[in-house]
């Protein structure tokens, strides 16, 4: 069997990155950038005002005190959104509201806060520095600089920078189409009642689900029966996508049906089993071209199998440059237990305390034991035949956002 190194580096080998398409910015949080984004202007476009307060000539007020302040003629007020009637001209000032463009000839601001007004006199009681509460041109961006490198994922802050550009379009990869089938003559979906010896079927929702949290678009392909016929129909309705996923049918049973039919389709299998507890039996090959995985039919192993391989894969098609989860030192609050020759991915939860992570145990670690997944924070990576005691560091790969990712648990 190979190791999950060695299958997740046959499997990245074999993974395309899509092409691009052209967005509204509306449409493009989270998507990956797939231009070099440069500045057509700059930011602030033009000197402005950082407060409400007086625009003014810095060298009217050198010799301005609290006893003898600087008598200043009010010229009028620019608010935002408008400019300045004339130039500022020795012993004058304009008010100015946060936002608004310096008047020419002004070179400083003092606050509101700071002055009296009688009438139309400002009473400056102090000096003000040149480029006092003003905010420069181009002090943020400048026209021509880079500004976004392709494979940035696109957040709430990218966003409003190309919208401060003016850009209303943005050029991102897209997003990988992924065809679900779960098949087994057991399942039945959510809208019937499961007859004698049947159950409903969870992992097209739960596939689904990843397959949308890794950036894809799932594409369900129902539930197949137990036979070729039905198998290889499906799966052919599963190649207007970019890659296809099945759940269950990969191992050795009499029913296990999948791999042979996927050969008998014509699909070029890399693997059939690697060395992991749980998901022992996952095949992965390509079939006209697209990319297939076969995940075990338990719904913990179907998961985990998932964010193992296939997760990578499609964040690798569209376009991330991140496409691991993060992994951090923990320690071991309660035994985390591996037995047997398999790697365990060991579903743990997580706590902090005293800045160190702590991780234990979900409880049971049955393959079927799907409420251990809703529990975990994290899949806890544990050698062959080895026993975490409490206190001691385990690694673990996390599965949500929320915990720190660079800790080292001291």
């Amino acid at each position: 069997m190979l190791s999950v190194e060695e299958a997740l580096t046959r499997v990245l080998a074999r993974i395309p990155v899509l092409g691009s398409e052209t967005v509204e910015l509306t449409a493009a949080l989270g998507r990956v950038l797939a231009e070099l984004l440069t500045a057509g202007r700059d930011l602030p476009p033009w000197d402005n005002s950082s407060m409400d307060g007086y625009a003014l000539r810095v060298t009217d007020t050198l010799r301005a005190t609290r006893e003898q302040p600087a008598r200043l003629t009010l010229l009028g007020e620019v608010p935002a959104g408008a400019v300045a009637e004339r130039p500022v001209a020795p012993g004058e000032a304009y008010r100015i509201l946060t936002g608004a463009p310096m008047p020419r000839g002004a070179d400083g601001v003092i606050p509101q806060e700071d002055v009296r007004r009688e009438g139309e006199v400002v009473l400056v009681p102090r000096p003000v520095t040149r480029g006092d509460f003003v905010r420069l041109g181009g002090e943020d961006i400048r026209t021509g600089d880079p500004v976004l490198a392709p494979g940035t994922v696109l957040g709430p802050a990218a966003l409003g920078v190309l919208a401060a550009l003016g850009r209303p379009i943005v050029r991102v990869y897209q997003r990988p189409r992924v065809a679900i089938l779960s098949t087994g003559d057991e399942l039945v979906d959510l809208d019937a009642s499961p007859g004698p010896g049947q159950i409903h079927n969870s992992n097209t929702y739960t596939l689904a689900a990843q397959v949308r949290e890794a950036g894809g678009v799932a594409v369900n392909l129902g539930i197949a029966r137990d036979t070729r016929e039905d198998l290889k129909e499906r799966f052919r309705w599963g190649l207007a996508a970019d890659v296809l996923v099945s759940s269950a049918g990969v191992s050795v049973g009499d029913r296990d049906l999948v791999r042979d039919v996927m050969e008998k389709l014509g699909a070029e299998l890399d693997f059939w089993k690697v060395s992991m507890r749980p998901g022992k039996p996952i095949t992965f090959g390509q079939l006209a071209g697209r990319p297939f995985f076969g995940l075990p039919g338990n719904p913990v192993s179907s998961m985990v199998t998932f964010e193992l391989f296939v997760r990578p894969a499609l964040r690798r098609m569209g376009g991330h440059r991140r496409v691991l989860r993060p992994q951090v030192r923990a320690w071991a609050v309660e035994p985390i237990d591996n037995p047997g020759p398999r790697r365990g991915y060991l579903r743990v939860r997580l706590s902090e305390e005293d800045g160190r992570l702590l991780a234990r145990p979900t409880g049971e670690q049955g393959s079927a034991m799907l409420r251990s997944m809703l529990l975990a924070d994290g899949l806890a990576v544990v050698l062959p035949d080895t026993r975490i005691e409490r206190g001691q560091p385990v690694d673990v790969i996390l599965l949500h956002s929320e915990w720190p990712v660079s800790t080292d648990g001291a």
